[in-house]
């Protein structure tokens, strides 16, 4: 294939565009295949642009009519992850966070600050004014789709505000410099460097990759570093054309590729102290941090989140001086040590020794300890005129083998061999094995049973508890970690017990995917089990507005009440009024200043029709009326018909062409096949319920005149409130 007949086939651009592709090409940056690929995604872009962007700002353009974007999540907090679903909402521009249909907090489009990538399915949202949100998405799929919305939501911000800007600045969507750069990145079984066309902007770096098509859903399309939070330090590194860009949640290994044009030495370093410079210069960094030229970030540990988003669990734990290691690893310094998706903590060259757990014949007993009773004490100046200095613990008789019994602290080192050194060597990241030791401690199951407690879908049945599964989740060893346990050749006794759990966990197949197997299968019925109440209650509140012809009366002589007051004060009367009005009775005081238009309300209501008095026990619904919103609960019930797919897709995607009868694998399929059958069944009822919901709400909102937008949590709020209110004046007008 010559150049010319391939660039023929080039997606329709501009012709300034083509010529640049073209020249790419005579000079060698670009391969034919690559140039095509380049231009596809040129071209898609441009339609992304037109079609995306304007649908951000008119709800309408949306396709099939959707306004709304609803994805299941972990959000992670004081050291656990939250299930929570993730709504953007386009026509009402808001991020909404929605637990079991109860919407917890909410952003305007305005208030996102930037969305950064993470390793694996994790990822970072920073909002102006709050804490940033750390997130983990369902998929690598919804993690891209997320990360692509809401980055379109910044970019969209960031050119809107722009015009308002004063002149003499660069636009914060004008591209200052551009230039294809390989990025280290990490694939399914190795680390690769992938070419990107990268460009710079005054408040971002966007990295759009150009082998898109070969590298597939590994590598994201569009990825976006934000300079302007204070965290981005680039640095340069080893190797001819090397530099980096490290932020909170990650860092980028960059490398000026060896084109005609840059064939010299000179010419790669002049264009990678180019980039080094315009980097720079629009990093905001809060404190003056100079650029360094040795490869460090110059940057503390502590100040960077540890490998795969996991934290320390402790304030702090001893550098014990390394050992020699057991194998020879001297391969792997000579590759990069970071992947541009994996956040990298900064690393000494240190290394944490643990103390070990095993037998020894050399050692003394372990002691017996047991857990930590955490009261409060009393100060001694307190203790003298207190009931303590009565008490003589001492004749106090207690069966200290049963107290010991129930709080001892498990000794591990029974799952050891014949025991190393005191000082053993962990082969694992610091940070990390100091935390999965901490974990290990409550975890009592040997690392050979590991794999077949994985078949085990109940803990009741003897699998594992739902908070073991979810930590397991988070020690997931990363592709670097994995070809290090796989090139270890010794006997496992002879590692920590927490190399020897990592060295079992690398050997099981596909185990991310059986730990969010078995996550899912466990909350799905109990998502179902909480959504279905809350559903009801929202039908047969809505029901019961639709029967309720007392309430409609009350409405009744409220507008009539209404409509003289506003006719005496020289205004137009009305035909209708919204029921938010309902909590303005109470408000509106009379020439007593504790008779209000609720209290004359009542008066007239007892005096003139006292039956409807007690309309509220047509809505009885509405005395305790959830937190749950429609809007939440509808959200809830798609996420759950998105995580059936997942487990459907997962299960698919895990299971061996061949399976041996009889064995406890076989049975886990089997077990799993008739649980996705039932829940199939009960999610297809609890849609039922979810458009039952809908449609009575949609019904109610036409009949008292409300927008069809209306929140329903505000609307039954103020039947709710008003409710409440009437009841206690009546109450006061009877006493």
């Amino acid at each position: 294939m010559d150049s010319p007949k391939a660039l023929d086939a080039l997606p329709q651009l501009s012709q300034e565009k083509i010529l640049e592709i073209m020249q790419k090409v005579k000079n060698k940056e670009l391969s034919i295949e690559e140039a095509l690929n380049f231009a596809e995604r040129e071209k898609n872009v441009e339609e992304k642009e037109e079609k995306l962007l304007p649908c951000l700002a008119d709800p309408r353009d949306l396709p099939n009519g959707g306004s709304q974007f609803n994805f299941s999540v972990y959000k992670y907090k004081h050291y656990r992850w939250q299930k929570r679903i993730l709504q953007i909402d386009v026509n009402t521009k808001t991020i909404f966070n929605i637990e079991k249909g109860i919407i917890k907090k909410q952003f305007p489009f305005s208030q996102v600050k930037s969305c950064a990538y993470s390793e694996g399915k994790r990822f970072r949202i920073g909002f102006h004014g709050h804490q940033d949100y750390e997130l983990e998405a369902a998929s690598v799929e919804d993690k891209k789709k997320i990360t692509h919305l809401v980055s379109t939501i910044i970019e969209n911000h960031a050119c809107g505000t722009s015009a308002e800007m004063s002149c003499g600045r660069p636009d914060a969507c004008e591209v200052i410099h551009e230039g294809l750069l390989d990025l280290q990145t990490e694939m399914a079984t190795s680390i690769k460097w992938v070419k990107h066309l990268v460009q710079l902007r005054k408040q971002e770096l966007s990295l759009h990759c150009i082998d898109q098509n070969k590298m597939g859903a590994t590598v994201p399309e569009v990825k976006t570093v934000h300079l302007s939070r204070g965290d981005a330090i680039v640095s340069k590194e080893d190797g001819a054309g090397t530099f980096s860009l490290q932020t909170k949640e990650a860092k980028y290994l960059f490398r000026i590729p060896f084109t005609v044009q840059n064939k010299k030495l000179e010419d790669i370093c002049k264009l990678q102290s180019e980039w080094l410079t315009l980097i720079d210069r629009y990093c905001s960094v809060i404190k003056t941090r100079p650029l360094t030229q040795d490869g460090a970030s110059g940057t503390a540990d502590g100040e960077f989140h540890n490998l795969n988003g996991r934290k320390t669990e402790e304030a702090s734990y001893p550098t014990v001086a390394p050992r020699p290691r057991v194998l020879d690893h001297s391969h792997q310094e000579n590759s990069c040590p970071f992947s541009a998706t994996t956040q990298i903590p900064v690393m000494t060259k240190d290394t944490i020794t643990l103390p070990p757990s095993p037998k020894s014949p050399n050692l003394p007993p372990v002691p017996m300890r047991t857990k930590v009773f955490h009261w409060e004490v009393i100060s001694q100046d307190k203790i003298q005129k207190s009931l303590w200095t009565s008490c003589h613990t001492g004749k106090k008789n207690i069966d200290v083998t049963r107290l010991y019994d129930q709080f001892r602290i498990q000794d591990l080192t029974g799952f050891h061999g014949t025991g190393p050194s005191v000082t053993q060597h962990i082969m694992l990241n610091q940070k990390i094995a100091h935390n999965f030791n901490i974990f290990l401690k409550s975890f009592r199951i040997r690392p050979s049973q590991l794999k077949e407690k994985l078949y085990i879908i109940h803990e009741d049945s003897g699998g594992l508890s739902d908070e073991q599964i979810t930590a397991l989740r988070r020690y997931q060893p990363t592709l670097k970690d994995i070809e290090m346990y796989q090139s270890f050749k010794g006997s496992p006794s002879e590692l920590h017990l927490v190399d020897q759990f990592m060295l079992e966990i690398c050997k099981i197949p596909n185990i991310g995917q059986k730990l969010d197997l078995l996550l899912a299968v466990r909350e799905l019925p109990a998502s179902m089990a909480e959504l279905e109440p809350l559903i009801n209650q929202k039908i047969n509140a809505c029901k019961q507005l639709q029967d309720s012809p007392k309430f409609v009366a009350v409405l009744e002589y409220i507008l009539t009440m209404g409509n003289y007051l506003n006719e005496k004060a020289g205004r137009e009367k009305t035909r209708g009024f919204r029921l938010s009005s309902l909590t303005k009775l109470s408000l509106l005081r009379g020439r007593e200043q504790s008779f209000t238009l609720l209290h004359a309300l009542v008066e007239q209501i007892f005096l003139h029709n006292p039956d409807l008095a007690e309309f509220s026990q047509e809505l009885t619904e509405f005395k305790t009326v959830s937190g749950a919103s429609i809007k939440g609960l509808s959200a809830e019930a798609e996420v759950l018909q998105k995580e059936l797919k997942s487990i459907v897709e997962c299960r698919r995607q895990i299971k061996p062409k061949v399976i041996k009868a009889g064995t406890l694998e076989s049975q886990f399929y089997k077990e799993l096949k008739d649980l996705i059958q039932k829940y199939e069944e009960d999610l297809s009822q609890l849609s039922k319920s979810c458009a039952e919901m809908k449609n009575a709400y949609h019904d109610i909102l036409i009949k008292f005149g409300e927008a069809e937008d209306q929140d329903s949590e505000e609307f039954f709020g103020w039947i709710s409130t008003f409710i409440s209110e009437f009841r206690k004046v009546l109450l006061e007008i009877m006493s």
